[in-house]
């Protein structure tokens, strides 16, 4: 099954969710950066609530999210846009720590921190939102930000299934928003319902689809508006990486020329090398001269 995203108004146009379906865009980010369990769970868990919220968005608008934390993770960040792509890595790909019930603990692999949440509308300045981690789950995280830093209440739900290999079979999750002027009683009726709802792990382990997920919350009392394929992309080309370089400079580049003779570099987010040999770096030394 594709990787893809199912938007919908529900409860008269008072609330409006957001649900998809992961597994592959996430499979893929564990198999670039060979990530073990907890830390395939992290970023998967990121990534997934990342392109859910980069289709909040429109046209070119990015949206990055990093947290910054103290835990062993060492850090995640996630890049997304309004076209369903996703990219995104984690500072340590090898943890696996399990919870009192045999699952994924990953509280012990982030700690405390903060989650910061930058956005490009694609004007002159980029704005960027920071919210506290609370519980190191990722979705509790999210939910947070959105009430502390947007002032939009919402319910984030984000899961995983791990193979007996230790690789991801199964990655998705929603996000649920009230809308201004949503009715007391509608809001009581959503948080009985949520209370009740499976977790996301039991419902994508059960075939749920995207629109399964928004039906089980809303009885059919929604409207689906549209749908997104998803999927894990990098832009990344050999001449952003020159750009980089000529960043550092004549004298540094000439020093790196000196000692090492070559330069190597890798993408973080889908690990391709470029490599600039000395011919590579006297013409860049040349374009900056």
């Amino acid at each position: 099954m594709k990787d893809y995203l199912t938007k919908a108004y529900a409860f008269d146009g008072r609330v409006r969710l957001y649900a998809a379906r992961t597994t592959n865009l996430v499979h893929e980010a564990q198999k670039i950066h060979q990530l073990w369990p907890t830390s395939a769970a992290a970023l998967g868990r990121l990534l997934t609530g990342s392109i859910i919220m980069g289709a909040m968005y429109k046209d070119d608008q990015e949206l990055t999210i990093r947290v910054e934390s103290n835990g062993p993770i060492e850090g995640m960040v996630t890049t997304t846009n309004a076209k369903g792509q996703v990219r995104g890595y984690v500072g340590n790909p090898k943890l696996f720590f399990k919870n009192n019930t045999g699952g994924i603990h990953l509280p012990q692999a982030i700690g405390e921190g903060k989650i910061h949440v930058t956005k490009d509308v694609k004007v002159r300045d980029y704005f960027t939102s920071t919210s506290a981690i609370q519980t190191g789950e990722i979705a509790e995280d999210l939910a947070y930000y959105f009430t502390v830093s947007e002032q939009i209440p919402s319910a984030v739900a984000l899961g995983e299934k791990i193979n007996p290999d230790n690789t991801i079979e199964l990655a998705g999750g929603f996000i649920l928003q009230r809308m201004p002027g949503c009715p007391e009683e509608t809001i009581e009726l959503i948080e009985k319902r949520l209370k009740k709802l499976k977790p996301v792990s039991q419902m994508l382990e059960e075939d749920y689809t995207p629109e399964a997920m928004i039906d089980a919350i809303t009885k059919g009392d929604h409207q689906i508006l549209h749908t997104l394929d998803l999927s894990y992309y990098c832009d990344c080309n050999k001449e952003k990486f020159e750009r980089g370089l000529l960043s550092l400079g004549k004298k540094q580049l000439e020093k790196l020329k000196h000692d090492d003779k070559e330069i190597e570099t890798a993408c973080h987010f889908c690990g391709t090398k470029y490599h600039f040999d000395e011919a590579a770096i006297d013409e860049l030394i040349k374009e900056i001269s």
